[in-house]
């Protein structure tokens, strides 16, 4: 099940309803089969640039199931799918907008299926985890890695 909602960082801990972002970035990609790899590597740059290190493996695992179930499920033929990535003092939070109508579950899945694990993975990486509606349609999904500091540079 999703962790709570993402506009309620009160959700993600109690310290932090006034942990505001101290960085922001966002990048949109066309519904192709290089996105769930061109979004990992925007991630790891823009997390690189801030001087960001910790969990970078998790964060690449989650965003590239994220962007890969957008690209499966989510965004209609033609359509784009928006990466966010944002650092507040407490928490990384990496998001994936697409502007399909499904709401994506995580399942269990058999042994012997060839997919089904991302959000699995998702929710087992991340500390939190959820889907929102957007104004307009599509929906985002999101996951959130807390820290004990934001990076120097």
């Amino acid at each position: 099940m999703p962790s709570t909602l993402p506009n309620e960082p009160v959700a993600l801990a109690p310290d932090q309803a006034l942990d505001r972002a101290v960085e922001l970035e966002t990048m949109m990609f066309d519904r192709r089969r290089s996105t769930p790899g061109a979004a990992r590597s925007f991630v790891a740059g823009i997390l690189a640039q801030w001087g960001w290190t910790e969990r970078l493996d998790d964060i690449q695992l989650c965003i590239s199931e994220l962007a890969t179930n957008a690209l499966l499920h989510g965004a209609p033929a033609g359509g784009r799918i928006l990466v966010r990535v944002e650092l507040r003092a407490t928490v990384l939070r990496i998001e994936v907008h697409d502007g399909g109508s499904g709401t994506p579950l995580k399942r269990e899945s058999r042994d012997t299926a060839d997919g089904g694990r991302g959000l699995h993975l998702v929710s087992t990486v991340s500390d939190h985890w959820g889907v929102t509606a957007r104004q307009g349609p599509g929906k985002c999904v999101w996951a959130a890695f807390h820290h004990n500091a934001a990076p120097t540079r």
